[in-house]
């Protein structure tokens, strides 16, 4: 599972003012807003269960082109990060396109990503048309589906959030199901083209996502859209009181030649006329279009660029850098696992119910139940988060000790219900950096975390590459796991230090 954006809902293209019409929609917390869901739900089981069964496709690749396993890892790994990289980027689309086009787009995207790949003749055409494209592709697709299930929910956020995200627990079981299948029957180029074929039923869920109009008032008259009019009925309306006021003076019946010959005349101008005003649709539009893409830009920028102030907060700097190693412990079994199952002769247990979805099973019962423990108010939210990282530190330090499935199946469910502390990522930003700062802070929350997935893999497998072994991989990973938790415990210290020797330096000048 992503840590990216699945429990917060980002609102790129909200505006303060808008937020006050979207109250009284009927389709806030009921109504189309759980098609919102069912369709972000399947959008985590394409792309967040289809990346995290890419373990099965590098044990082909790692087959196929005999390349070493740094190498092979770079594969799954930039479609991983890049699909994490470009989440703040992705927003300049949302706010110029919409959600709707951006995630059809990105379906395509994805699509066309993995149909190209089944073509590959070596592994850096992968990096290109896999790791490149496919995640681009996903970013793209991935990253609407929680925005609007953000849009379309306000009470029941967090809930709509977490049925949503569900869906990369379902997709990881299924698609690691699938793909083994796929590859079995088809081999892996056959098995890419068929879920790229898969993939395109994102397009699917991106139509889902109507946009969410703000209520107005029909009986208000200044609400009303006069677009309705003809483009032509200012020029109806002058012909019909020239024709009026000349029938008028002139008595009526007796002047129809006349009234003709006038009409023959006007009809070159009108024809003029209607020249000009599709010459100037046109300009409106290009000056529509301009003024949304600068507007998006700006929206974009100054959301992602102009949070400096963030970066003064300590905290927050030592959260960025738990992010960056904290990542990777929980990417690297699901990228290695297959193949040190084959390592260890245990191949047959594991085509039987894969280790992978153990973690992806027990995973969705870690997330709901870790956020029924912290909602408690006698809990607080920091120990349950801490907690459940020092379980999973552990895990990793154990699990290259184990070499039997018993011992591997414990692990690995240890390391799925550890990391339901995902779903309390955005609680633990919002008391770092406050409410108002907490879609910025967690946009580069999520690039953290895209680089740990990007650097993780091919770390673990080239150094396997130089020991022959994953053992050490994981012991690495860990320490600086276990660094990155420590340095979040020492700030409060320093903090407290800190205003400790403030209030003495002021007593003393007192």
């Amino acid at each position: 599972m992503y840590t990216s954006h699945e429990d917060i809902g980002y609102d790129f293209e909200d505006d303060p003012k808008d937020k006050k019409t979207l109250k009284p929609h009927p389709n806030i917390d009921g109504g189309w807003a759980w098609m919102m869901v069912l369709s972000s739900f399947f959008v985590h089981i394409l792309i967040m269960g289809s990346q995290m069964a890419l373990g099965v496709l590098n044990v082909e690749w790692l087959e196929e082109f005999h390349q070493s396993r740094g190498l092979t890892a770079w594969v799954s790994s930039l479609s991983m990060g890049i699909t994490l990289i470009v989440g703040p980027f992705i927003g300049l689309f949302i706010n110029t396109c919409g959600c709707r086009q951006t995630a059809i787009i990105g379906g395509l995207v994805n699509s066309l990503g993995w149909v190209l790949s089944a073509y590959a003749a070596n592994v850096h055409y992968l990096f290109i048309t896999f790791g490149v494209a496919a995640g681009l592709g996903s970013g793209m697709a991935y990253l609407p589906a929680v925005v609007m299930v953000g849009r379309y929910f306000q009470k029941r956020r967090a809930l709509a959030q977490g049925l949503s995200t569900t869906g990369t627990g379902f997709g990881t079981f299924l698609m690691t199901v699938l793909l083994k299948y796929l590859c079995a029957e088809y081999g892996w180029r056959n098995a890419m083209l068929i879920q790229g074929a898969v993939s395109l039923n994102l397009c699917v869920c991106g139509a889902l996502m109507r946009p969410l109009s703000p209520g107005r008032n029909p009986n208000d008259p200044g609400e009303k859209d006069l677009r309705v009019l003809p483009a032509h009925s200012t020029e109806s309306v002058k012909s019909a009181g020239q024709q009026g006021r000349t029938e008028e003076k002139d008595g009526g019946p007796g002047n129809e030649e006349t009234l003709g010959d006038l009409q023959a005349q006007e009809c070159p101008d009108r024809a003029g006329h209607r020249k000009n005003m599709w010459a100037l649709r046109i300009l409106k539009t290009v000056s529509w279009l301009t003024m949304r893409v600068r507007k998006g830009f700006e929206d974009w920028y100054s959301g992602y660029f102009g949070t400096a102030s963030l970066f003064t907060n300590r905290m927050f700097v030592a959260f960025i850098f738990w992010a960056l190693f904290a990542y990777s412990s929980f990417v690297i079994p699901f990228i290695h696992l297959p193949e040190i199952v084959n390592l260890y002769n245990l191949s047959e247990q594991n085509d039987i119910f894969p280790l992978t979805s153990i973690i992806a099973i027990v995973h969705i019962f870690g997330k709901v139940i870790l956020g029924v423990i912290a909602d408690l108010p006698c809990i607080s939210v920091w120990n349950v988060f801490l907690l459940a990282n020092f379980t999973l530190v552990l895990s990793i330090f154990i699990l290259p000790l184990m070499h039997t499935y018993a011992g591997l199946a414990v692990i690995c469910a240890l390391i799925g219900f550890s990391s339901g502390y995902f779903s309390l990522m955005p609680v633990v930003t919002e008391d770092l950096v406050g409410i108002e700062h907490l879609a910025n802070a967690y946009g580069i929350i999520i690039c953290a975390n895209g680089i740990s997935a990007l650097l993780g893999p091919p770390f673990a497998g080239w150094i396997y590459d130089i020991t022959q072994k994953y053992d050490f991989s994981f012991y690495i990973c860990g320490l600086l796991y276990m660094i990155g938790i420590l340095f979040l415990l020492i700030q409060p210290c320093i903090r407290i230090i800190e205003q400790s020797r403030r209030k003495y330096m002021d007593g003393a000048h007192v």
